[in-house]
């Protein structure tokens, strides 16, 4: 709020959004609808979905990672939604979840947790493609999307969801799957839903199949969280950069499916159509101001015991006071804000690195 104040801007809505790894679309949803409601004054929204995500020691950790993406939410996006084609799917499940407030690391069911995100997404695909069905007279399979964006823990499951969509369209007899796949997969049709979930041959089976369209339609969405890790909230949406950063020379008319997953759990899968755009909102200048390859070149190694020295000062500080951090900020981009201190009273305070972060076209990033 620091920063909107300092410019004299106070007359803000919305709040945080938390809710696992769905809080950013619930808040990108929300704005949406604010822009396309009748209490919209014509501005802008702003969207930022920022998640560091951190695991106790052991098989987990390396799969960690953080990140902050912003989205700017406005008319005549070259981004758009499909407002009718969503469908969300809710249960109450302890698969992943944060039950010691004193500690920053998550009690994890893994088996739990793949099934439920699977179940989810099986939840969600149906609806869509009812939805779809319903408002275009056709049947939906996966032909209709041109690329598919997944929810990325890691990218095993990313690589299983998708086969799960395929093994779905064939039970639909989808004319996305040539016969000799459906001939692949149809010895599983007599599974329960609770069977296929657990199902080894299945599993392999359906990626093999799905193996020629997921390198068309999913693998340019793989980069950003190969190379970070999980980012909980941002996770999606890092997945979707990685296409535009892949596509964006390709992607005007093109449809794009994205599936979010929260823990908890709250899913929903939904729609976006994609537009050339104008500048400075085209999807090519969009791609230029990410600076994707960029960013991922100016990362600084660290060898692993630096980062369990760091996990260990963080499990000390964590929902800790009065204390001042070493304010080096020489690893830091120009304009970042970072905490200095957290007093007695748990009041947290921040500065910002000097200089500015100019991009090739000129356009200022950093939020400036």
């Amino acid at each position: 709020m620091q920063i909107f104040e300092e410019r004299g801007n106070t007359d803000i809505e919305g709040v945080d959004s938390s809710n696992a790894c769905y809080g950013g679309t619930a808040a990108l949803f929300n704005c949406v609808n604010w822009v396309e409601s009748s209490s919209w004054d014509g501005r802008y929204g702003l969207v930022v979905c920022t998640d560091s995500a951190v695991y106790a020691e052991g098989p987990a950790r390396p799969t960690g990672g953080a990140a902050a993406i912003a989205m700017l939410v406005g008319p005549d996006a070259p981004i758009a939604f499909e407002n009718k084609l969503r469908g969300s799917y809710m249960s109450h499940a302890y698969d992943f979840y944060k039950p010691n407030l004193a500690s920053e690391y998550p009690v994890v069911d893994g088996k739990l947790s793949q099934t439920c995100y699977l179940m989810a997404l099986d939840s969600c695909y149906k609806l869509l493609c009812s939805k779809y069905e319903k408002l275009e007279g056709k049947q939906f399979s996966i032909a209709d999307a041109d690329y598919f964006v997944f929810h990325s823990p890691y990218n095993k499951l990313v690589q299983k969801s998708f086969a799960r969509l395929v093994f779905n369209d064939v039970m639909r007899n989808a004319s996305s799957v040539d016969e000799a796949g459906k001939q692949k997969l149809e010895p599983f049709s007599s599974l329960s839903g609770d069977e296929s979930y657990q199902n080894r041959d299945l599993e392999k089976a359906s990626q093999q199949v799905a193996k020629p369209l997921y390198d068309a339609k999913v693998q340019p969405s793989t980069l950003l969280p190969k190379q970070v890790g999980n980012m909980y909230t941002a996770s999606l949406y890092a997945a979707f950069i990685s296409v535009l950063h892949n596509k964006h020379s390709e992607l005007s008319g093109k449809r794009v499916v994205m599936f979010s997953y929260g823990s908890g759990l709250t899913a929903t899968m939904f729609s976006l159509q994609l537009h050339d755009g104008q500048h400075p909102f085209s999807l090519s200048n969009i791609a230029t101001v990410m600076d994707v390859a960029g960013k991922l070149k100016a990362r600084h190694e660290f060898p692993p015991e630096k980062f369990v020295e760091i996990l260990k000062l963080m499990e000390h500080r964590y929902g800790g006071k009065d204390f001042v951090t070493s304010k080096d900020c020489s690893l830091l981009p120009p304009g970042t804000h970072y905490l200095t201190e957290v007093d007695s009273m748990y009041r947290r305070f921040y500065s910002k690195k000097a200089g500015s972060c100019t991009c090739e076209n000129g356009s200022l990033a950093n939020g400036h």
